[in-house]
């Protein structure tokens, strides 16, 4: 595994976050790329594409966001949501230096990046969203309430690997048993005798709050509230610079017509498709890669 360095910075409130910085391999070249991973994982799950990146000229910055891995835990557990999460990348980019840097955001880091095009668009060099974009399946969000902030915590490695088996199996239908071991170190760290899951429980209090919202709303008599527009967003994200979309075959949460209309609002957006990976390709899947590749190629 290539090596990293571990940096730390302070956010706008004063918590203390984490990203792996990975330096350029060989000659460095290009601006920097900043990986931010979807909403129960954490910067592990950049550690082969990282590398795979670093190798071409590039530095990579794969951030814990806050609540997760090595990054503090948020004491107002509404904080938890993208408009914060982009604050903390901006709060990034002032404690490193960076002015400009191509993002790669996976599920919850590609509504991260969207939300970044509304405060500091000029940070934004290139981007790709993976598996993700301006409108979600209720099918995927509801898979994925189903299940964040539940059993964290478990007395044996098995029992570890059999959950994260059990939560993303459908995603990856073709992995074996070495490839949920890997999987589950992803996820997971040793908590004295047992192991427990890289991120706060709470995570899950913005989600619960809307849902118990709309349904005190539609209790009542009213009509629940639509989530809100992030096309505009997403056209922001797609205005003259180099744009990709990844998106699993088999996904739930960026169904074909999500993404076909995403292409319609963005024609000139790259489009790639990973056969047989439902939410989210891990963007090392020869079909990502090379499209990630050339869009490298292209970006400052």
């Amino acid at each position: 595994m290539t090596a990293f360095t571990d940096i730390f910075w302070t956010a706008h409130d004063g918590l203390r976050l984490h990203a792996r910085d990975y330096a350029p391999i060989g000659e460095a070249r290009g601006l920097p790329v900043i990986c931010i991973h979807g909403l129960t994982r954490n910067a592990r799950d950049f550690e082969d594409l990282a590398p795979k990146i670093a190798a071409q000229g590039r530095r990579v910055l794969a951030v814990d966001v806050r609540g997760r891995g090595l990054s503090a835990r948020d004491p107002q557990p509404l904080n938890y949501h993208p408009g914060t999460y982009a604050a903390d990348v901006i709060s990034l980019l002032a404690a490193t230096g960076i002015e400009r840097a191509v993002f790669v955001g996976t599920s919850m880091g590609g509504l991260i990046t969207m939300v970044l095009t509304s405060l500091k668009p000029e940070a934004i060099a290139a981007a790709v969203l993976n598996d993700v974009g301006p409108e979600l399946s209720p099918v995927g969000l509801a898979r994925i309430a189903g299940y964040t902030g539940l059993a964290s915590q478990f007395e044996s490695w098995d029992a570890a690997v059999a959950y994260a088996k059990a939560i993303n199996a459908a995603a990856f239908p073709g992995y074996g048993a070495q490839d949920w071991d890997i999987f589950a170190r992803r996820l997971f760290d040793q908590d004295g005798d047992g192991f427990v899951l890289a991120y706060d429980p709470d995570i899950s209090a913005p989600i619960k709050a809307a849902a118990q919202a709309a349904a005190k709303t539609q209790a009542e008599g009213g009509q629940a509230l639509a989530p809100p527009d992030m096309y505009p967003l997403f056209r922001a994200l797609a205005k003259d610079r180099p744009l990709l979309l990844v998106r699993g075959e088999i996904s739930d949460l960026i169904d074909v017509e999500i993404a076909a209309r995403m292409r319609a609002a963005a024609p000139h957006m790259a489009y790639a498709e990973v056969p047989g990976i439902g939410h989210a390709p891990m963007l090392t899947e020869p079909e990502a890669w090379a499209a990630i590749e050339k869009l490298l190629a292209e970006a400052p």
